[in-house]
């Protein structure tokens, strides 16, 4: 693992000292209603806010689901000038804001843009009946926005939501959806030291893993990967293509966005098993190992006391480090263009992000690109 400097002196405070967790991921999209009917009769999301036109706000409409403590807000404009509605038409649907709860707003944003960040929205309280909501935003990869958000002192999820007269759609069992493990960003060949140093400049984050081509290659493509930590919950992956045969994941989702962005979000599971046999069973498509990986698997990960019909069974990758293993399933892409997809993960001690799956998945990745004619 390579050494990061954290630039700054130790008396200063870094955005890192006051982030606690992840607070929502804000999608995008041209049609919200049918993205969030998709994320609760998919993924078993429970809508539990909305605002748009009958509540006050005549540009957007918006969705917050949750499960969990994952929170998805699903977001579209309602006319061409919207700023959404732009997006949208350049980027196809994505993530456009990666939002971290904070205790304190404005020492974290603060911090970051005296560390070189690009402010977006400066520290603004947001008030109704249900309390004070204080929020910040400032720039990041892309179209990628990064805010801070302290809801102590508010008891919804802001001002022009309502919980009243929601979309909720009941189709089965639980997931067991729990929470957010890591979001990955993908970024331009030869960018992913900048946005590495980025991270620990901006945010004060360190290096957690770091992958190179010959780690994360297949016949035809190849990739680099370095993960940011805050130390606890968050993690964030960031990808870049390496030169190779063919087009790599990456320069299919970067073509396809037009631009660096969220390629995909980890959901965490206690149980992955029933998990992704419950989204099978409502629809949800995963991509297929080969047929040689489970012999490999278990080879590889030795007697772990795993029910290995079952993993075969649902498509369930395995891996090992030294504390422990994971299991991990990947979505096909969720949207029209290859904007966004999900994976779900349960951790039984290990603290990686399946290395031992990379030449696996990523060959499973090439056979859906074939399919679309971009490899």
């Amino acid at each position: 693992m390579r050494c990061m400097t954290v630039i700054g002196t130790a008396r200063e405070t870094a955005a890192v000292d006051v982030l606690t967790s992840w607070d929502h991921l804000e999608l995008w999209v041209g049609n919200a209603r049918a993205v969030s009917h998709l994320l609760q009769a998919g993924f078993g999301f429970d809508c539990v806010a909305y605002c748009g036109p009958e509540t006050g706000v005549r540009d957007q409409v918006g969705y917050l689901l949750e499960q969990g403590s994952v929170r998805f807000l699903v977001s579209a404009g309602l006319g061409e000038e919207s700023e959404i509605a732009r997006h949208v038409f350049r980027h196809g649907d994505g993530v456009r804001t990666v939002a971290f709860s904070t205790r304190d707003v404005d020492a974290a944003f603060e911090a970051a843009v005296r560390q070189g960040a690009r402010p977006v929205d400066r520290p603004t309280d947001h008030r109704d009946d249900a309390g004070w909501l204080r929020t910040a935003a400032i720039a990041s990869y892309g179209a990628t926005r990064h805010s801070f958000v302290d809801r102590r002192h508010y008891s919804g999820f802001a001002p022009g939501y309502t919980t009243e007269g929601l979309p909720h759609v009941r189709t089965g069992d639980t997931v067991g959806i729990t929470a957010i493990d890591h979001v990955v960003a993908n970024v331009e060949e030869g960018r992913l030291d900048e946005w590495v140093a980025w991270y620990a400049q901006v945010f004060g984050f360190s290096e957690l893993r770091h992958f190179d081509a010959e780690q994360i290659s297949t016949e035809y493509s190849a990739l680099r990967s370095t993960v940011m930590w805050n130390g606890g919950d968050i993690k964030l992956p960031i990808n870049e293509p390496a030169p190779g045969r063919r087009k790599s994941q990456i320069q299919e989702y970067l073509d396809g966005y037009h631009g660096p962005g969220v390629q995909h979000v980890a959901l965490a599971t206690p149980d992955i098993v029933r998990c992704v046999d419950e989204l099978q069973r409502r629809g949800v498509r995963f991509l297929a190992p080969p047929a040689t990986y489970y012999e490999d698997a278990r080879s590889r990960c030795g007697d772990l006391g795993l029910p290995w019909a079952e993993l075969e069974r649902l498509g369930i990758l395995v891996d090992i480090d030294g504390d422990g293993h994971l299991l991990q399933v990947f979505t096909e892409t969720l949207m029209d263009r290859p904007t966004l997809f999900l994976e779900m993960i349960q951790r039984e001690g290990a603290t990686g992000f399946g290395e031992g799956n990379f030449k696996a998945l990523f060959e499973a990745i090439e056979r859906e690109q074939a399919r679309r004619g971009n490899l």
